[in-house]
């Protein structure tokens, strides 16, 4: 039962990260890695990264701020003949820029959650590449097994997610605040290494309990080739998503991070 359990979950996600695919390819965001960061989200998160998208995801798309745009300059231009002197001028274009400054706006959590999002892909890259990757090098070229495998590729693991993760944030933090190549680096490691790592204390957490309570280190259902070792990857990821968002409400709000 698990297994079919697992097959529908993975089959679902497969299906929503393509449909996210089409739609950023119509919907273009406006922050260009976010077109990789939905896709991406949706491979362990489902029908809820579609959720997400069609909430608030969709709306930062380059044909949606246009269209914000040019509702404000009509507006605008209507309020300004309407207006008579000056005086009334200034005010009515002061009032449409904080109508449009609101519209463009959005809860501070829906932030953070794109923040996690945007930290949860680079790790999503990482395990898919390691965890799979490793798989063809047991036991041919690595000759580990039980406990000492699976710290092995958990280190593998945050390493490659980790640099995934630089790569992710040097991509939206370098084009918000124009920094050069140096200085997005060093930023954008400070950034994720906090966020990234907490991610992974709650992935890891749940893997434990799988790979050490559950089911066992030796058991079928968590070999690489198994629906239920990947669908316990997709729980492990939620449960990074829990574990880091604490972090990025505090790096958001302290400005490290970028508030998207």
């Amino acid at each position: 039962m698990l297994t079919q359990i697992a097959a529908v979950s993975l089959i679902l996600a497969v299906i929503c990260c393509l449909w996210l695919i089409v739609d950023v390819l119509r919907h273009p965001q406006h922050m260009a890695i976010m077109n990789f960061v939905w896709p991406l989200t949706a491979l362990y998160a489902g029908p809820l990264a579609v959720a997400l998208y069609l909430w608030f995801g969709r709306q930062d798309s380059h044909d949606q701020m246009q269209h914000g745009n040019h509702t404000a300059h009509v507006h605008s231009g209507h309020g300004a003949h309407s207006m008579h002197g000056e005086q009334h001028s200034d005010m009515q274009s002061s009032m449409d820029s904080h109508d449009m400054s609101a519209m463009q706006e959005k809860p501070f959590w829906q932030s953070v959650v794109l923040g996690v999002t945007h930290c949860g892909s680079g790790c999503t890259v990482g395990d898919i590449l390691v965890e799979g990757g490793l798989h063809f090098l047991v036991p041919t070229v690595i000759t580990l097994t039980g406990a000492s495998l699976v710290f092995f590729t958990w280190t593998i693991d945050y390493v490659f997610a980790l640099l995934f993760g630089i790569a992710f944030q040097y991509f939206s933090i370098v084009p918000m605040r124009h920094l050069s190549f140096k200085e997005g680096l060093i930023t954008a490691f400070k950034v994720d290494f906090f966020s990234l790592t907490c991610w992974q204390i709650g992935m890891y957490g749940w893997m434990a309990i799988c790979l050490f309570g559950i089911f066992g280190t030796e058991s079928a259902a968590m070999a690489k080739t198994s629906p239920v070792f990947w669908f316990m990857m997709q729980i492990a990821m939620l449960a990074g998503f829990i574990t880091a968002f604490p972090i990025n409400w505090w790096l958001i709000s302290a400005g490290i991070k970028e508030k998207m």
